[in-house]
């Protein structure tokens, strides 16, 4: 069974200026992600999609394979998210008759991600029979005390509830997608073109592991938990 991991980073993001390859404890983003998919027991190929030819630099010297260059098109604000990823998966089919089983897309914006998730996901896939794994984390507000506000500012309930709930632990529990592991069928993804088919399982991560890095704010954050762990590391090590 072959397993390929994609990560996909495009140079034009505007909110961060080269966000995919600012420095975040001391390594490139992009970084986190390749080295830990590169220290999976269970994939066999790490790729990453980028239009960027600096992007594409680090990602080589960071030990990823880049056969490809992203044509522009897919390179957009608006372009989905999982376009690059089907390009990826039919230019290796139409250039290597490469094939493989499984696909997961790995976002380099998720560098406090580990190997361990990586590998639970083909896990709980293999456990599930699942078509799709997608990770999650604990929603940090619950819809049911979200508010929406009228042009003048009058607050309404978001969702209106026949009896409110004002204890937080009669809340039921929700989760949010944290973009760290889209793992999928490839044959799936490529029917379906979607990494949400009808059999898909969520996969819990910590609140620890699930930061998303959107905002130079995110980046500052992941800076000072990488170098945190870092010295933590460093100093259990001594």
């Amino acid at each position: 069974m072959s397993r390929i991991a994609i990560i996909s980073a495009r140079g034009g993001s505007k909110g961060v200026p080269d966000k995919n390859i600012r420095l975040v404890g001391d390594k490139p983003l992009i970084t986190w992600s390749i080295e830990a998919a590169l220290a999976s027991r269970l994939l066999h190929r790490v790729v990453v999609s980028t239009d960027s030819p600096k992007i594409a630099e680090i990602a080589r010297q960071s030990g990823g394979e880049v056969p490809f260059m992203r044509p522009a098109e897919l390179a957009r604000d608006s372009t989905p998210g999982i376009d690059p990823v089907l390009h990826a998966v039919r230019w290796l089919e139409d250039r290597e008759g490469y094939v493989p089983d499984w696909v997961v897309l790995l976002q380099p914006t998720s560098p406090l991600r580990v190997t361990d998730d990586i590998d639970r996901a083909f896990e709980m896939a293999s456990e599930k029979n699942a078509d799709a794994i997608v990770s999650v984390t604990e929603g940090d507000h619950h819809p049911y005390w979200m508010k929406r506000l009228d042009p003048d500012g009058r607050m309404h309930d978001f969702i209106t509830l026949e009896r409110p709930i004002t204890r937080r632990q009669d809340l039921p529990p929700v989760y949010a997608v944290n973009g760290a592991v889209y793992l999928v069928r490839r044959e799936v993804l490529v029917r379906t073109e979607s990494f949400f088919p009808e059999n898909t399982f969520g996969m819990v991560m910590p609140r620890d592991r699930s930061l998303d890095v959107d905002t130079p704010w995110d980046l500052y954050l992941a800076d000072l938990i990488l170098k945190d762990i870092h010295e933590r590391n460093r100093g259990a090590g001594s």
